[in-house]
């Protein structure tokens, strides 16, 4: 029986020690995931555990499979209100954001890199897309409780642009392995598109109405939490598979699933969460760790520099960039902007992308696939254990609730009710009468704000009047439904 308890007393010894060492770290604002990379490194060929492992189709498979888990997880979390709320500047971020980041660092891998143009975007395809495993679990574990906004344009942003992250990617293997101006190639890219984008989004709403009344049947006959969770997440595995065999993209299909059925079967899913976030993290952990052991350290000596530079330029020039592109027309504040640019980050996507070169056996797959996990190092290291300090630097993130200062700080001294007159607040507190309040004598204050925002509001949103501030304090429906008022020094 050695052949089963030696391998399964190393991996079980390796995910006790990880998580153990990713507890104590995550104190000191140290990425959980970081951990698991680096105790797989360890454990690795140049490390101190001497294993050899370099088996690309069984990490590659490992990790679409745990991607799979983790955007079902992240779906069956997201409420349609906050989808609404987040879905179009995500959307945005998630396409045409994905596709600016990638030619930004192409440019960066063409000077820095010194690789061909076809070769660079390919890398910037392979590093262009933020990672829901990375987002989900550092926003949730950041200790800081972002508005509403903010935090589903984030959500939503890493949960559907790994679409166009595997589209750019396979486009630029094959344009790389077509002969020059070949005009099959570029007329299979429309194709393409329309298949991962169309049976994508047709494959997960479809499977997630049906399995949302499913799962209303069967939970009526005292299934448990336990066995409803092995239900929706094989259902959601099968919906991954069958869209990818279609030639779809299984990543938004399972996401889009996740969501209707969370959404459309809330009160028999709500049993299943405990189940599904051990499935999430025992995904998480196993796809880092893995990913780790693909590594050899010793082999990217001549990439680090080089790739150090590529995420430099990712993260404070074609992030940046490409974020505020995207969200101009959706009227984010400076500091959300610059807080959302600076989230963007990177973790096993770009790793298991990287992967594809190497099976394709695109010349420099190797050169790219140690640029990518220096990516991913540099992106854990920097963004992803500041995540909470650069919240609070902004401004971005709502006060704990047992913390009055801060509640008085960012909801004001004063409530106010909505539907009171504009022009009565402004006689009151002797503040001046806005134009379009002078028009209407009537027009109510929490109109008044929403048209001041341009945008649907969130608690936490603030408008200034003269030389006071108003605050959304709490919303209902969409309908704000308490306002702050503040007088400014």
């Amino acid at each position: 029986m050695d052949f089963v308890n030696l391998p399964l007393l190393a991996a079980a010894a390796l995910v006790f020690v990880s998580v153990l060492a990713g507890l104590f770290s995550a104190r000191i604002g140290f990425s959980f995931l970081l951990v698991f990379l680096i105790a797989g490194v360890l454990a690795g060929v140049d490390g101190i555990g001497g294993w050899h492992f370099d088996d690309a189709r069984i990490s590659f498979w490992v990790g679409n499979v745990a991607l799979a888990v983790i955007l079902l997880d992240g779906g069956l979390r997201t409420a349609y209100a906050t989808f609404r709320t987040g879905l179009r500047p995500a959307a945005v971020l998630a396409t045409v954001g994905v596709v600016i980041c990638a030619g930004i660092t192409a440019a960066a891998g063409v000077l820095l890199v010194g690789l061909d143009w076809g070769t660079a975007l390919l890398l910037g395809a392979i590093v262009g897309s933020t990672d829901a495993a990375a987002v989900f679990a550092l926003l949730t574990r950041s200790g800081v409780t972002l508005n509403e906004r903010v935090a589903a344009t984030l959500e939503i942003e890493s949960g559907v642009n790994d679409p166009m992250a595997v589209y750019l990617t396979l486009v630029f293997i094959s344009l790389l392995a077509s002969p020059p101006g070949a005009a099959a190639a570029w007329a299979g890219m429309a194709t393409a598109f329309a298949q991962q984008f169309g049976w994508g989004t047709a494959a997960g709403v479809a499977s997630g109405f049906a399995v949302a009344e499913l799962l209303k049947r069967v939970a009526a006959r005292d299934a448990g939490g336990g066995i409803l969770a092995l239900l929706v997440g094989a259902a959601g595995l099968s919906v991954f598979a069958a869209t990818g065999w279609l030639g779809g993209s299984g990543f938004l299909a399972v996401y889009l699933f996740g969501l209707i059925v969370g959404n459309r079967a809330s009160a028999e899913v709500a049993p299943t969460l405990a189940a599904m976030d051990g499935y999430a993290w025992l995904a998480q952990a196993g796809m880092f760790l893995l990913l780790g052991l693909l590594v050899t350290p010793s082999t990217m000596v001549a990439s680090l520099l080089p790739g150090l530079g590529v995420a430099l330029v990712l993260m404070f020039v074609a992030r940046p960039v490409a974020v505020w592109l995207c969200l101009l027309p959706f009227h984010f504040t400076p500091r959300e902007t610059w807080f959302i640019a600076w989230v963007g980050l990177r973790g096993a996507v770009p790793i298991v992308l990287a992967l594809f070169p190497l099976l394709a056996g695109t010349p420099q797959a190797m050169v790219l696939f140690n640029i990518a996990f220096v990516v991913v190092l540099a992106s854990l290291l920097t963004q992803g254990t500041t995540i909470a300090l650069v919240a609070r630097k902004l401004g971005v993130a709502l006060p704990d609730p047992g913390d009055e200062r801060q509640q008085r700080a960012v909801f004001r001294d004063f409530g106010l009710d909505p539907g009171t007159p504009v022009a009565a607040v402004c006689e009151f507190y002797s503040l001046p009468l806005p134009p379009n309040a002078a028009q209407d004598a009537d027009l109510s204050l929490g109109d008044w704000m929403r048209a001041e925002l341009r945008r649907p509001p969130v608690v936490g949103d603030c408008v200034r009047l003269g030389p006071a501030m108003l605050a959304v304090r709490e919303l209902q429906d969409g309908r704000i439904t308490r306002i702050g008022l503040g007088l400014l020094p």
